[in-house]
């Protein structure tokens, strides 16, 4: 018969040489190139579907499972089952992605997280006889005995919807004398629905609901490939841009816990609605979502009274990690989906920032890291060699923008980042769409407090000097108070100058201060003086200036190359979640291994508070190379400043 004959796999023009006879599966193996198999290579499941690119390539003539597993449209582009079809001659194979598999995912939107992809819900092809006379096992226990005898699943539940279609569905896939059918299993032990014929991929959603806004992401659980990703604006806003006042909504009000429940499970709905009209997929074959977001958004999306949250001693109704049914919370995918909420460390330190530590494996690392997720309450971790300590500190909503007098959201028009000239104080501003300015967003008024303490506007207590040496730009009112103008009105798409005030000056200064001291008690408990990395956690941190932000204090004294921008971490955490059966579990350690610690109930935290409340803090010691900089930008030493 010749020379044995070559395979090539694309995309990674992988060859190999094989016996005539060979599998495409058994020719991919021989190599390490990645090809799914879960059944096994019986034909059965159809992952390991691959592309073969000659019209008339040198392979066996389809079988009858080939002819059954694949539907017409592959067929005629030319895919082939690898675990059937047997190689007679030279022949390339391009392998999708959805048959791939590699052993890692990983996520780029501001970030690389590698982890190993093993995803709890799985879809598996059957092919099983019927029932007869002589044979009269149930339609449920035929399921199950199939997928043990096939895929050596030992499975103990069959959801109840998924159980109250099983008769008509199974008989609906009945071909060539056999019921071929698709069970999409959890866990390896639970049936959570069953169709008719060979179906395609199943769906999972992550789902990040924070104070502010609603992130959602929609992936193809097979591949783990991001298909789309939807955000808005919370709508409890209407009730109050701060956690508290939302709690205090939903507890005063005769309809308000149920109001703010509705509204949120609305816009989570509507977003999956976007997702999957988007990426074109069946609601009904999105099968998991993992959510994450702040203890008070936990509670008011599951219709959990908040009020113990926000009033001392701030205990959340339960720590442990939430498991139910799609059907039971409403949700917009298959009713017989798996729903979790990765679990609350405790007080305000939620799902969202266990989320965190899990994408950026604080725990696992060798090094010293402080991690950061910088919002209206701003999360804060110590990882060190024996111990991790977390906390919150409220930092209020200065810092992303809100309740400052020019304060807006990051939109078109909104300025994101600011210098100013060193001899005239003249900005230069970033604007969001190249816009006339008309407001400032969060990164934009840290860059504006971070500049004036640099050039000498501001001194260490945050106090605006007198206009008299203010290049023009410091401005005094009737009553007393200063402002610093940053765009003239006839520059502005606004009827007035554009201005910082000293009470946003101070209203950053206090929120700093809470990152601060919340940071430094950490530090403190943990027995560390200095950190090896910073990791920012949060899409807001992933804008902030890092040199502005240590200009104020906001970190401690580390090198800006060792600080970490993760983006949306909670989101990623989530996907994480999503893709790895594991990674819930770990979420679990993640709580039992932390310590938590209370700011308000430390001794001594007024203290520190006030000592934080100095730029960058009241021992300019602490931070030698701002001091220089300083020092060197105004031509006089710290004592003056």
């Amino acid at each position: 018969m010749g020379s044995d004959p070559t395979v090539t796999f694309a995309p990674w023009e992988i060859a190999v040489e094989v016996p005539h006879g060979t599998t495409l599966l058994e020719a991919a193996d021989q190599r390490d190139v990645g090809i799914e198999a879960l059944c096994g290579g019986n034909g059965l499941c159809g992952t390991c579907a691959v592309e073969v690119e000659a019209k008339d390539p040198p392979l066996s003539p389809l079988d009858p499972d080939e002819k059954t597993v694949l539907d017409e449209e592959e067929l005629a582009a030319g895919y082939r089952l690898g675990c059937q079809a047997t190689v007679e001659g030279d022949v390339s194979a391009f392998v999708p992605a959805s048959s791939r598999s590699e052993g890692e995912i990983v996520m780029t939107e501001g970030a690389e997280i590698d982890f190993e992809h093993d995803p709890a819900i799985r879809r598996f092809q059957l092919a099983f006889e019927g029932p007869t006379l002589e044979d009269t096992l149930p339609d449920r226990e035929r399921v199950i005995k199939a997928l043990t005898e096939e895929y050596g699943l030992d499975i103990d539940t069959v959801d109840r919807v998924a159980l109250t279609d099983l008769p008509s569905t199974i008989r609906d896939g009945k071909t060539d004398g056999k019921f071929r059918v698709t069970a999409t299993v959890a866990e390896e032990t639970e049936i959570l629905g069953v169709d008719p014929g060979r179906t395609g991929p199943a769906y999972g959603l992550a789902i990040d609901i924070g104070t502010t806004t609603l992130a959602i992401y929609l992936l193809e659980l097979r591949t783990g490939e991001v298909e789309a990703v939807d955000s808005k604006i919370n709508p409890q806003s209407t009730h109050g841009g701060d956690i508290i006042s939302r709690v205090q909504y939903s507890t005063q009000k005769p309809e308000g816990k149920s109001e703010l429940q509705r509204e949120i499970r609305e816009a989570v709905n509507d977003s999956i609605d976007t997702v999957t009209d988007e990426a074109d997929v069946d609601p009904q074959s999105v099968y998991e979502a993992v959510f994450v977001g702040n203890t008070a958004m936990h509670h008011l999306f599951l219709g959990i009274n908040a009020g113990a949250v926000a009033a001392t001693p701030y205990v959340p109704a339960n720590r442990a990690r939430l498991k139910t049914t799609a059907r039971e919370l409403d949700l917009a995918m298959n009713p017989s989906g798996a729903v979790s909420w990765l679990p609350i460390i405790g007080g305000w330190v939620g799902p969202d920032f266990v989320a965190d530590l899990l994408a950026a494996g604080v725990l696992d690392r060798d090094e010293t890291v402080l991690a950061i997720d910088i919002g209206t309450n701003g999360e804060i971790a110590v990882s060190g060699p024996e111990q991790t300590y977390v906390a919150s500190a409220p930092a209020g909503p200065a810092l992303e923008g809100a309740e400052i007098t020019h304060g807006v959201r990051a939109k078109p028009g909104a300025i994101e980042a600011v210098s100013l000239d060193p001899e005239t104080w003249a900005p230069d501003l970033e604007v969001i769409g190249d816009e006339s300015p008309m407001g400032i967003c969060g990164s934009g008024i840290i860059d504006v407090v971070a500049q004036l303490f640099l050039v000498g506007g501001i001194n260490r207590r945050g106090r605006l000097i007198d206009p008299e040496d203010g290049r023009g730009r410091i401005r005094e009112g009737g009553d007393g108070s200063r402002d610093f103008v940053l765009v003239d009105a006839e520059e502005a798409d606004v009827d007035e100058d554009i201005i910082v005030s000293q009470d946003d000056i101070r209203d950053i200064q206090n929120a700093k201060a809470a990152i601060q001291t919340g940071t430094n008690v950490l530090l403190e408990e943990a027995g560390i003086e200095s950190v090896d990395r910073l990791v920012m956690a949060g899409g807001f941190g992933n804008y902030i200036d890092p040199e502005s932000a240590k200009l104020l204090g906001l970190y401690p004294e580390v090198d800006v190359d060792a600080v970490e921008f993760l983006g949306n971490a909670a989101g990623y955490g989530a996907m994480y979640a999503l893709l790895n059966r594991d990674a819930k579990a770990e979420a679990d350690h993640i709580v039992s291994a932390v310590e938590y610690v209370e700011l308000a109930a430390w001794d001594g935290f007024h203290d520190l508070f006030m000592e934080a409340m100095y730029l960058p803090h009241r021992d300019f010691d602490r931070y030698p190379s701002i001091k220089e900089r300083v020092e060197a930008a105004q031509g006089r030493p710290a004592e003056e400043l």
